[in-house]
């Protein structure tokens, strides 16, 4: 491969050439230049609004660029070691549908684990795959999923030999990462793609103390939130593919179907200044922001009734590797949940955390991150600790097990449905989804049979006031479920 000069950023430089020339414009978008929407453009100022441009020859198409969209994605390519890059202005979630769409035909088997995004059902539904879930190890002190182990991804392809694909998450909203090595290794043997949901790790290439990356152990096709920890503008990602089994054709074929004709520059142009800060400076930023992390940490565990997870859990199940620039903090023995901390934090401290569950708060320290901001969050959970008494508490809240699949989630979603109460719903055919968000994992997915474990942990989450998203009552006091009204 022809080394390519990172310095550029063919895609940016061309907007602002277009930005400079102070082009006379009769393309949308209809603002022409913020002129059309002046209480934004005051605020936000008028240079964000003129790179707000629409496709032409000298800013290329983005569904078929051949100019310097295609220039500045063949740097990204290069950047994360992958054969083709792709820009993605709809988020992750779009990277995921195309990656099951390009591996995937209806009818077709994937090896999924439970505790993947949404947005993987989502995939499901529009290639008419099957999934096949495999339980992630849970860590029961600190009531989390983990990452899958390599037997029980041997033990899904064995009872799934004609699967088309294995898709994994690395890491884990929580840091932790799966031998994805090992299992790659294995499910190539058998002419199974791999596909890696890597919405945070797009920082992980760039240092040699995160895990191992799927363009790194040779993946088929992985998508990473650049906008998560590397840099760029929120809903900027990226679709990386280095594969054998996977022509580019057919993945450019699925984006065109899935994805906007009238892509965002300025999301796009940040993607081009992103990757170039990662691929120049990359190594020396994420030397400091782990320097932070662990720094926290130390500090962190040093506060009574706190424990802020990391490296030590390496070697339990579930658990390859660790990205130390999640800091999840366990709060349970303070006494309060991870909701009740996360309200405690913005209220009284003024600080918001990435997400909660009913025993954690998580913290995503990045390139942006400053100490004196961790120093902020450090002294607030000590000074709540200082108010309380620590307990000795014992996790009892049991992440129920997967619920058995009846239905495929593509004829679960165009069956008929009626609306029955959740106290009334065990034993019913699940005709949506129930999630906590973040982090956006089912409870219940399509097609599922609700059971009793399921209905009372929806209920737990409910009670600490949990933000649960995808049932169509924002309450779920009821939900839909198949059958005729």
């Amino acid at each position: 491969m022809v080394k390519l000069d990172q310095n550029r950023t063919p895609l940016f430089d061309a907007v602002k050439k277009y930005v400079d020339d102070k082009v006379i414009q009769f393309h949308v978008p209809g603002h022409k230049q913020g002129r059309g929407i002046k209480e934004l453009r005051d605020y936000i100022g008028e240079k964000v609004l003129q790179m707000d441009a629409n496709g032409m020859n000298d800013l290329d198409y983005a569904n078929n660029p051949t100019g310097v969209i295609f220039e500045a994605e063949k740097l990204l390519a290069y950047a994360f070691g992958a054969q083709n890059a792709y820009f993605l202005v709809n988020g992750t979630t779009a990277g995921v549908q195309a990656m099951i769409m390009s591996a995937c035909e209806p009818g077709d088997k994937i090896i999924i684990p439970r505790n993947a995004h949404k947005s993987t059902i989502g995939g499901i539904i529009l290639s008419g795959a099957m999934p096949v879930y495999i339980q992630p190890e849970i860590d029961d002190r600190l009531g989390i999923a983990m990452g899958v182990t390599v037997e029980n991804i041997k033990k899904a392809i064995k009872e799934n030999p004609h699967a088309k694909a294995v898709f994994l998450i690395n890491p884990t909203y929580y840091g932790t990462a799966s031998d994805l090595k090992s299992i790659v290794r294995i499910a190539h043997r058998h002419e199974m793609a791999v596909l890696v949901d890597e919405a945070h790790g797009a920082h992980m290439s760039f240092h040699d103390d995160f895990p191992l990356t799927a363009m790194e152990v040779g993946a088929d096709m992985s998508a990473a939130s650049v906008h998560k920890t590397g840099g760029s503008l929120t809903q900027s990602s990226v679709l990386l593919l280095r594969s054998n089994m996977i022509p580019p054709e057919k993945v450019k074929q699925v984006l065109n179907l899935t994805t906007t004709s009238s892509a965002s520059y300025v999301l796009m142009c940040s993607l081009d200044v992103a990757r170039r800060q990662l691929a120049i400076n990359g190594s020396d930023m994420l030397e400091q922001t782990l320097e932070l992390a662990r720094w926290a940490r130390e500090e962190l565990n040093k506060i009574k009734g706190v424990y802020a997870f990391g490296k030590e859990l390496i070697g339990t199940p579930g658990c390859y590797d660790f990205d130390e620039t999640k800091l999840g903090i366990h709060v349970r023995e303070l006494g309060l949940s991870g909701y009740q901390m996360e309200t405690r934090l913005r209220k009284e401290y003024n600080i918001q955390i990435e997400l909660s569950d009913i025993y954690n708060i998580l913290a995503i320290v990045s390139i942006g991150d400053r100490r004196e901001d961790l120093e902020a969050l450090i002294n607030a959970l000590g000074d709540i600790s200082s108010k309380t008494d620590v307990q000795d508490y014992k996790n009892a809240v049991v992440i129920p097990p997967a619920p058995r699949m009846i239905v495929s989630p593509r004829d679960a979603f165009y069956s008929p449905k009626k609306v029955v109460a959740l106290d009334k719903s065990e034993g019913e055919i699940a005709g949506e989804m129930v999630m906590a968000y973040p982090p956006g994992i089912p409870v219940i997915c399509m097609g599922e049979r609700i059971t009793k474990d399921v209905v009372d942990y929806i209920k737990i989450l409910k009670k600490e006031r949990c933000e649960l998203q995808g049932a169509s009552d924002p309450h779920v006091d009821y939900i839909r479920v198949l059958g005729s009204e």
